[in-house]
């Protein structure tokens, strides 16, 4: 799976967050501001790009976003260590990821966001005869709860767990206190930025100290963020307080791209 941002994207978000004119960039990068649009949108470009020189003006780490251009990709890893956690990524018109995670003895399972369409989750859930019984939802952006309402005409019964100011009290996430998922938890953690209501949901207590997994939305991507123009410092202070502080080998599972690690993403990540 490639990743969510390309070098273009990412620069387009850092100047856009730390307000930075256009004509600035652009000479920064070497470029004029036609070339510097194009290059934005496609990641590539006819002329060199003094990337380098680009990422110093918007608040990037020039070294790893030079790697991100030059092809970095977050090393593929061992899922089978997880081995009750489903990760289903649907489209219409981009991908959107979402899992499922379960308990091997009860069958205790729960939803971290619904995508665009539930018939992947519905047919997990019958092929692994799961007990659906948690929907925790990272952020209510249309494509992470678009089939909420598939989901909760098949289990009418499931529990909604959402920060949403409009979410009933009862559906509310309570920070910190876990929700068990059979033997094992799930602890909410605040992530605001992309999202006033964003969460990252951390499920822990794997079979076999397995490390803990961070559902983390938009809040963060393999090499990359969720876009944030209006706080982008709070939404990179919420990552680092949130999730890397997270053990090092902790798997994030994020909502667009690939899957990656706390590890991976303080070596790599721009932003960061």
């Amino acid at each position: 799976m490639p990743l969510e941002d390309h070098i273009g994207d990412i620069c387009r978000k850092a100047r856009l967050q730390t307000k930075t004119e256009l004509s600035d960039a652009a000479c920064a990068a070497g470029l004029d501001v036609v070339e510097l649009k194009k290059w934005e949108t496609d990641g590539v470009a006819d002329l060199p790009v003094n990337i380098e020189a680009l990422s110093l003006l918007l608040g990037l780490d020039p070294l790893k976003a030079v790697a991100v251009a030059q092809g970095w990709e977050p090393q593929q890893l061992d899922l089978s260590q997880w081995q009750n956690l489903s990760m289903l990524t649907t489209n219409e018109g981009f991908d959107v990821n979402s899992f499922v995670a379960w308990d091997p003895d009860s069958r205790e399972a729960a939803i971290f966001d619904t995508g665009w369409l539930a018939e992947s989750i519905f047919a997990l859930a019958d092929s692994e005869g799961l007990n659906m019984q948690h929907l925790f939802i990272t952020h209510m952006h249309g494509d992470h709860v678009a089939a909420l309402s598939q989901i909760r005409k098949r289990w009418p019964e499931i529990m909604v767990y959402s920060n949403n100011d409009a979410a009933p009290e009862k559906n509310r996430v309570q920070e910190g206190e876990p929700v068990q998922l059979g033997r094992m938890e799930v602890r909410a953690r605040f992530t605001p930025g992309h999202a006033v209501d964003g969460v990252t949901y951390v499920v822990d207590l794997w079979e076999g100290n397995t490390p803990p997994v961070a559902m983390v939305g938009d809040a963060i991507f393999a090499g990359s963020m969720g876009k944030d123009y209006s706080t982008p410092e709070l939404a990179q202070s919420k990552v680092k307080e949130q999730i890397f502080s997270l053990p090092e080998d902790a798997l994030i599972c994020p909502g667009h791209g690939p899957v990656t690690t706390v590890s991976q993403e303080l070596n790599h990540n721009p932003f960061f």
